[in-house]
C-alpha cells in the first residue's frame, strides 16, 4: 500500500505545526509570570502574535480536512466516539492516517508505545514485546486527557475505568489502559466504517 495522501501529509504537517505553535505560546507565558515589568508588553505580543498562528493554523486543519473526502469522512466517524473531540481528532487522522496500514489493532497499539494489557494481578502494565522501537509518542501523547474524558462519558470506558478502580490498579495504570482502549474502539471504527455503537462492542476484560 502506498504512503500517505497529499491530505495526510499536509494535515501531519499542520498538526506539527500546531503543537510547536502551542508549546513556544506556553513557554511565553512561562517567562512572562517571571519577566521583569520593562519585557512584560514585548512577551505579551509575541503572545499575541502565537495565539493568531495558532487559531489560523486550526483553521487550516479544519480546512484541509473539509476538502478531503476520505479525511471528513473518518472524522464524521471518529465524532462518534465519547471522549474525541476537535482538538483530538486532527492528531488521531494524521498520525493513524488510512488504518488498513496497519495489519491489525495490536500492530497500531505498538505503534502508539502503549502497552496493549493489564496484568490480572500486580499493579504493572505489561510490556508488549512487538512495541515500535521509536513508537509515535505524539499519538500517545494525544490520547491521555480524550482517555480521561472518556472514562467518564464514554460507556465502555467508563465502565472498563470502573473495573480496575475496583481492582485498586493506580490512577496511571487506569489511564494508560483506558488510553490503549481508546486507541482500539477508533481502530475499530475507523477500519468497519461505521459509527461508534457500545451494543455492537465486546467489553475489553481488565
Amino acid at each position: 500500500m502506498g504512503g500517505p495522501s497529499v491530505g495526510v501529509r499536509t494535515l501531519q504537517a499542520l498538526v506539527l505545526r500546531l503543537d510547536t505553535l502551542q508549546e513556544m505560546l506556553q513557554g511565553e507565558s512561562n517567562r512572562l509570570d517571571v519577566a521583569h515589568a520593562s519585557v512584560q508588553q514585548s512577551i505579551r505580543d509575541v503572545m499575541l502574535g502565537l495565539e493568531e498562528s495558532i487559531q489560523a493554523v486550526r483553521e487550516q486543519i479544519r480546512k484541509t480536512i473539509d476538502d478531503d473526502p476520505d479525511l471528513k469522512q473518518r472524522r464524521g466517524l471518529l465524532e462518534s466516539i465519547p471522549g474525541l473531540g476537535d482538538k483530538t481528532i486532527p492528531k488521531l487522522l494524521a498520525y493513524i492516517g488510512r488504518p488498513e496500514r496497519f495489519k491489525s489493532v495490536k500492530a497500531l497499539i505498538a505503534y502508539a508505545s502503549l502497552a496493549p494489557l493489564i496484568r490480572q494481578s500486580g499493579t504493572s502494565l505489561n510490556k508488549h514485546k512487538g512495541t515500535h522501537p521509536q513508537g509515535n509518542r505524539a499519538l500517545k501523547s494525544a490520547l491521555y486527557y480524550p482517555a480521561m474524558v472518556a472514562g467518564k462519558y464514554n460507556p465502555l470506558i467508563a465502565a472498563f475505568w470502573q473495573r480496575l478502580k475496583a481492582q485498586n490498579k493506580p490512577g496511571k495504570v487506569i489511564v494508560e489502559a483506558c488510553m490503549h482502549k481508546l486507541l482500539a474502539i477508533a481502530y475499530g471504527v475507523l477500519k468497519s466504517g461505521k459509527p461508534f455503537n457500545p451494543h455492537h462492542l465486546k467489553p475489553m476484560g481488565a
